[in-house]
């Protein structure tokens, strides 16, 4: 089998793990190692070659947790590797302690290095709505009474989450992460400039768009420098952290955006976001350094050949994709399964639904609470403290639930993938209970506290249903992970970005109190949706077939 850094066998699930952390399949390789599938052992040279085996070659079982004789047995992988080790062109680390491995790397550089990480993770999410509350003065600064644009110039950001990870998860598999980081956080100000001083909507929108391709590369590459720097054990603090970034930032970021509009007005909003992303760019180009094993290993064979005139020399993590084929398993797998398998298109369409209901909140909460309870610009922004405690509560309860379920059928002896639904069944019941609470608490016109303590229960249904749903999808198509989650990821941004732009006809329609009911009979129709494949996942995917 292959080994990890420190000489001892990696396991088939250990790889899959790193591979899913790192936003990319098990069959690209990761710190230590990949599996290798035998319809892709021969090395393809033309992408229109690559292109017909990936339509008709790689046809297999992806949702029966990779169990299928076209992937490499350990056996298999444990020969290859020993033929590696005997072979004298292979380059690996020098011994257990060697210090160009990032896992062997001091403290204070490796949890400096994932301070800055998390840091840029939280100010990205952060940006999405940081400028919600000041979305009336965009609207009359820019002569500007459309319904749909006073949504769009919200959730446009997020649509371009849907694309940016798709172009760096290949090219930093190619050049590593470092480049990646520095590109998109340079690219990033520039935007959030651009949309600071932008003079018409359009010029708005475009650099709102923008800032979200840029913005998610943290979000796309903090998982694989977390799982390249901390160990195994101490990965799940590190996590932790990291993802309190795209948990909380959403949510904080209009109380800060409603305060700083009042007193600065809303451009500030963008000023504000480019100066704390200009600091920690900065301190990344003196402290951060290249975490990706393949990477680091690719360069140290490089350096070898031009020392020893070696020609033969190579990285024992080489890959054998190409970066076209790169390029185009990125794109093309997550399109596949999407459209070919029930589990990610299912499970992908109720996580995309979720998402979207908190696009919508975020984009009306400030007409909200300043027509219907007078909430001033400053103030608006505590409105969103529902979703954030909620949001952060979910988290907390996911954690704790998941951990204990998957640890006791583990201990038993019958775990399967089905048993990481267990949090999410009673988990969509808190949404559309948010939902009705939310909507008609705002149709009576009760207590401001009454709607904002429904808006919790909406916050923590969508963290219940969206971290058991994406490790159910790890858990699934194991070796291809990170296709699955791509394809998640790009339906949820598509939806949170497209679907919020009825909402104020929606509510004008129907008002807050059927609207929201509206939502959450929709949200109540998916709810049997993990029930089923909690009873019927397994045989599910015994009998289907997805594309990778």
């Amino acid at each position: 089998m292959p080994e990890t850094p420190f000489g001892s066998p990696a396991r088939r699930s250990e790889i899959i793990e790193l591979a899913a952390l790192e936003g990319h399949d098990a069959d690209v390789p990761s710190n230590v190692g990949f599996i290798e599938e035998h319809e892709k052992a021969h090395h393809r040279k033309h992408l229109p070659e690559a292109a017909n085996s990936t339509d008709v070659d790689l046809e297999k079982d992806l949702e029966k947790n990779g169990d299928t004789a076209s992937l490499s047995s350990e056996d298999d992988v444990a020969g290859e590797a020993a033929a590696e080790a005997e072979d004298p062109n292979v380059v690996w680390w020098d011994g257990p302690t060697d210090p160009e491995n990032p896992l062997n790397w001091s403290f204070f550089k490796k949890w400096g290095t994932v301070g800055i990480v998390s840091a840029l993770t939280f100010l990205t999410p952060l940006a999405s709505s940081a400028f919600a509350p000041g979305v009336p003065e965009v609207m009359a600064e820019f002569h500007s009474t459309s319904q749909l644009l006073e949504s769009f110039m919200v959730s446009v950001y997020v649509l371009g989450f849907a694309f940016g990870p798709l172009i760096f998860a290949p090219l930093s598999e190619m050049y590593g992460r470092l480049p990646i980081y520095h590109i998109c956080n340079i690219l990033f100000i520039i935007f959030t400039v651009a949309a600071a001083v932008s003079t018409n909507m359009s010029m708005f929108v475009v650099f709102r768009f923008f800032m979200g391709s840029a913005g998610g590369a943290p979000l796309a590459l903090g998982g694989g420098t977390i799982a390249d720097l901390i160990s195994r054990e101490q990965r799940g603090t590190a996590m932790a952290i990291w993802l309190l970034g795209p948990t909380m930032g959403p949510c904080i970021g209009p109380i800060i955006g409603g305060f700083l509009t009042q007193a600065k007005g809303w451009r500030w909003n963008f000023w504000l976001i480019a100066i704390l992303t200009g600091g920690f760019a900065c301190i990344s180009f003196v402290l951060m350094r290249e975490t990706s094993a393949p990477v680091i290993l690719a360069r140290k064979a490089k350096r070898l050949r031009k020392e020893t005139g070696n020609p033969n020399l190579r990285s024992k993590l080489e890959s054998k994709l190409s970066g076209k084929e790169l390029f185009w398993l990125s794109i093309i797998r997550p399109t596949k399964m999407l459209t070919r398998s029930w589990i990610c298109f299912l499970i992908s369409l109720y996580v995309a639904i979720t998402y979207a209901y908190l696009y919508i909140l975020f984009t009306t909460f400030t007409s909200v609470f300043e027509q219907q309870y007078g909430f001033s610009g400053s103030v608006v922004g505590l409105s969103f403290l529902g979703l954030g405690i909620g949001s952060l509560s979910g988290q907390f309860v996911f954690t704790w639930a998941g951990n204990k379920t998957a640890t006791k059928h583990i201990k038993a002896g019958d775990f399967k993938a089905e048993h990481r639904l267990e949090i999410m069944l009673p988990g969509g019941f808190f949404i559309p209970i948010g939902l009705f609470w939310y909507g008609w608490s705002v149709q009576a016109g009760v207590h401001w506290i009454v709607p904002i303590l429904g808006t919790f229960f909406v916050g923590f249904g969508l963290l219940l249903t969206f971290m058991p749903a994406n490790t159910y999808l790890v858990e699934v198509f194991t070796v291809h992970a990170a296709s699955a989650m791509a394809a998640n990821t790009v339906l949820r941004s598509i939806a949170a970005s497209l679907l919020p732009l009825s909402s104020q006809q929606m509510y004008k329609a129907l008002g807050y109190g059927w609207g929201n009911s509206l939502l959450g009979f929709v949200s109540l129709a998916l709810i049997p949706i993990p029930f089923i494949f909690r009873k019927y996942g397994e045989r599910i995917r015994k009998s289907s077939k997805a594309i990778a």
